[in-house]
């Protein structure tokens, strides 16, 4: 889960690592009379989860408030990455002598934490990574161990820091080392770490991702409003209204509505799909014995997806029955109707009654099934994978 700029500045002023002055602003005319309190000029800076923010226009300067209120009207009016920009943090503008990289993550191939430093900072350390790997320091730790002095003194000394400030960058570094720690943190980044013309050392940007299913071990976060979200980007409408409704939902790229059973079916039912050449609109889960009403509000979230052109889905019996399912699908186009082209499968406990269920439905009303294709065991799953994206390439 990560955190906005300003949020991850806020942990780091926690733990005694140097920021800008900074104020968070939700409108032009706020920025306006925040511009005049801080009388020099400014950096306002979109607070957006998705990265490419400078990239994209994200960043902008203000001498006075006057210039600062017309380039927040831009960034107020800017999407990036398809989210739009909802606030702004105000900081001054600072001086900057030298750019340097310091992040900390988790090295999950040999379960141990890693410190990586390096003395290019302000660009991606990914790209780093690939053009000049021995330019990047690391450092690995247990889980369970503690960060010496003596460790953030080879960090300082690796950024080329002068004399009289390396306990200063060391100390940075073993406080950024325990705010990760303390937080079950994934990833904590301060890039960069800038040295300014008086010669300070000042963390002018933060990108932290926690782990969110360790947030309730964390209640301070609630009451500085951080609650569970995603790692980039705001909560879609659709995904809002799945969560109104308890449906565990993820939107992504593709236009083909995925309906499965539970989380793993799920997850083989989008592999099947991607093999087949398509590209699946969500990721869903329906849970264990789903009520009808949990199964059509599902396709609610698909067949109202613009984006969809059409649905996979394939149940496989087990705490749940076909029968039930067959009772959601069937209520689900009674009272809604299908727009989207849709083809599923049924097998497993009671899908003889669910397949019958469809049946009698669509005897006795054939026009509600018109762009349904329903089948049983007798259809390999494949088979219905490679039909759905069949027909998201002729809906085009």
């Amino acid at each position: 889960m990560r955190l906005y700029e300003h949020e991850g500045k806020d942990l780091f002023s926690k733990y005694k690592i140097p920021v800008p002055q900074g104020r968070l602003a939700k409108s032009a005319e706020e920025v306006f009379e925040l511009a005049g309190e801080f009388n020099k000029p400014i950096v306002l800076k979109s607070q957006i989860l998705t990265g490419g923010r400078g990239k994209a226009g994200g960043v902008k300067f203000g001498s006075d408030p006057q210039e600062a209120k017309s380039e927040a009207e831009k960034l107020f009016d800017l999407q990036v990455g398809g989210f739009p920009v909802e606030k702004i943090l105000i900081e001054e503008k600072l001086k900057i002598e030298k750019e340097l990289y310091l992040g900390i993550t988790l090295d999950r191939a040999n379960y141990k934490i890693v410190i990586l430093v390096c003395a290019e900072g302000g660009v991606e350390i990914e790209e780093v990574a690939r053009r000049d790997p021995q330019k990047i320091l690391k450092l690995s730790f247990d889980i369970d161990e503690k960060f010496h002095q003596f460790q953030g003194l080879v960090i300082a000394k690796w950024l080329e820091v002068d004399s009289p400030q390396l306990r200063e960058v060391g100390a940075i570094a073993g406080n950024l080392f325990r705010l990760f720690k303390d937080y079950d943190a994934k990833l904590m980044e301060i890039n960069p770490l800038v040295l300014t013309s008086d010669g300070k050392y000042v963390a002018a940007d933060s990108r932290i991702s926690l782990d969110d299913d360790a947030l309730f071990r964390h209640p301070d976060l609630k009451e500085m409003g951080i609650e569970k979200r995603h790692e980039e980007g705001e909560l879609t409408p659709r995904e809002i209204q799945a969560r109104e409704r308890d449906i565990p939902y993820l939107d992504l790229e593709g236009d083909i509505g995925m309906f499965p059973g539970g989380a793993g079916f799920g997850i083989m039912g989008n592999d099947f799909v991607s093999y087949f050449g398509g590209e699946p609109a969500n990721f869903m889960d329906s849970g264990g014995g789903p009520t009808p009403e949990r199964l059509a509000n599902m396709l609610v979230l698909l067949d109202e997806n613009p984006k969809v052109k059409a649905i996979f889905a394939a149940r496989f019996g087990g705490i749940s029955r076909c029968d039930d399912f067959a009772k959601g699908v069937i209520k689900f186009l009674k009272e809604h109707g299908l727009s989207k082209p849709m083809v599923m499968r049924m097998t497993g406990n009671m899908w003889q009654e669910g397949v019958r269920m469809f049946e009698e439905a669509r005897k006795q009303n054939p026009k509600l099934f018109e762009k349904l294709e329903f089948h049983g065991i007798e259809v390999p799953i494949e088979e219905i994978a490679k039909k759905a994206v069949e027909l998201a390439k002729e809906a085009g």
